[in-house]
Parts: structure tokens; C-alpha cells; sequence
């Protein structure tokens, strides 16, 4: 999911309904999975994240408001739509066919592993070595200018937004394979986890600088802190606060940068 919010935030954008995304599309894999077929379920989880990033882009480009608000009001639509499908309830799917993406091994190493590393690469060549990718940092550093230089901005939005659905889809299907069980309250804080990854990462909140491998070392990052917390035993609330403190911080190095 951080690997997808980078494009959005290196656009000048962000997203603050992936978490709701998360939860639309794990609890549809879970629907489906146990009413029609354990694999369709899980093929469901990315196309409804990235049909609901569609749906923002288009939002935040058609009414031409701030994509900061836009992500707020989608997230309770999107929120409410998980309750509707679940019905308020967990949706348990307990069949190895429905748990091997979230379980599975190949060669000794996590399914979920190796998705995440053809993703980092996928969006890091995406990013890196093509004119899509070019567009996106122009769009976010200077949109206007991008413009004039006859780039389709609003398109380039749209994609970001999709691609930052796209991830969110894939990892609630990897989710909710491995508890076998789909519930609309999966993902709450996920987004703010996911910005504050980029952020640590060193991508500029101002948009038009980042990569995919500074997020992947932001998600390390929180992932170092958590568990290190966890082994001390120590009281979450220090373990907030330490992060919070590390994200001020990162925060001010970008603002200070971008001063400059």
C-alpha cells in the first residue's frame, strides 16, 4: 500500500481512503469466496481496489477539489459499503484454496514476499523508466507547468489514484487469506500507516520527489519500531509517541528542503 501512495503523493495528491479500500475489498474476496469460488474471491480484491481508486481520481479531477477532502468523504462511502456487504458480521472462509495467498511458501519464502517485491519492482520501473512515470513527477512538482507542456494532468491523476487502489485491493486479498476471515473494520489506520511510511521514506509532502525503495525503507522503519517496542514489553503509548516524534521529524527535514 506505501508502494502505491508514493505515485500519489509524487503527483501532489493523497490518499486518505486506502484503509476503507482495504476493507471494501477484503470483505468482497471473503463474500465471494464463500459463496461462489475461493480463487474468484481473491481475484476480486484488485479489481475492486482499483475500480474504487478509479473512483477517486475521477472525483478529485471532475469536481476539481483538493484530493486531501475528496479521500475523507470517499473513505465513509466506502467504509459504509464494507458494513453493507458484510452485514456487520465476520465473513469466515476456512479452505486452503482461499488461504494459500496469504499462507502459502514457495521455496521456503512467503507468497506474500514475493507479491511485494514484484510490486516494488513493477512500480519502481513504472516510476523510474517510462514516460508515465516522467508525467507523474512533473504533475507533482509543478502542475501548471505541466500543463503548458502539454501533459493530460488530470489523466495522470486518475492512474495514480487507480495504481494506489490497485495495491490496496492486492493486499487485502493477501490479508485476508492468511486469517481466513473477512471484516469490515480491517484497514482502519492503515492510510495514515502508509503516508507516514512515505513520508519517513524521504517522498516530499509537496509532491515531484520520492521512490518506491524509500517507502519500502519507511515501512522497515515503523515495522524496527513496533517490534522493538513489542520485545521490551513497553507501553503502546511510548511506542506512539516515538513514532509520531520520527514522523514530525521527517516531516520538517522535507519542509525545510523544500524551503531551500
Amino acid at each position: 500500500m506505501a508502494c502505491g501512495m508514493t505515485l500519489v503523493i509524487i503527483g501532489g495528491g493523497f490518499d486518505l481512503s486506502v484503509g476503507a479500500t482495504f476493507a471494501v475489498s477484503g470483505v468482497s474476496a471473503a463474500w465471494v469466496g464463500l459463496h461462489v469460488d475461493p480463487y474468484l474471491g481473491l481475484a476480486i480484491a484488485p479489481l475492486v481496489g482499483i475500480s474504487l481508486g478509479l473512483v477517486n481520481g475521477a472525483l478529485i479531477t471532475w469536481l476539481n477539489v483538493h484530493s486531501f477532502l475528496a479521500t475523507i468523504a470517499t473513505s465513509l462511502v466506502f467504509k459504509g459499503t464494507a458494513i453493507v456487504i458484510s452485514d456487520g458480521r465476520l465473513i469466515p472462509v476456512r479452505t486452503d484454496d482461499f488461504s494459500w495467498l496469504g499462507r502459502g511458501k514457495i521455496g521456503g519464502i512467503y507468497i506474500a514476499v514475493i507479491v511485494l517485491v514484484i510490486f516494488a519492482i513493477a512500480l519502481t520501473f513504472l516510476l523510474t523508466r517510462t514516460t508515465f512515470g516522467r508525467r507523474v513527477f512533473a504533475v507533482g512538482g509543478n502542475e501548471e507547468a505541466a500543463i503548458l507542456s502539454g501533459i493530460r494532468t488530470k489523466r495522470v491523476r486518475i492512474m495514480t489514484f487507480a495504481i494506489a487502489g490497485l495495491t490496496a485491493g492486492v493486499a487485502a486479498a493477501i490479508s485476508v487469506s492468511r486469517i481466513s476471515m473477512g471484516q469490515a473494520a480491517a484497514g482502519t489506520g492503515l492510510e495514515l500507516q502508509a503516508i507516514a511510511a512515505v513520508i519517513l521514506g524521504g517522498t516530499s509532502i509537496f509532491g515531484g520527489a520520492g521512490a518506491v525503495w524509500r517507502s519500502l525503507a519507511g515501512v522497515f522503519l515503523l515495522a524496527l519500531i513496533n517490534n522493538g517496542f513489542n520485545i521490551l514489553n513497553a507501553d503502546p503509548f511510548y511506542r506512539d509517541l516515538t513514532t509520531g516524534i520520527v514522523i514530525l521529524g521527517a516531516i520538517g527535514i522535507s519542509a525545510s528542503g523544500k524551503n531551500r
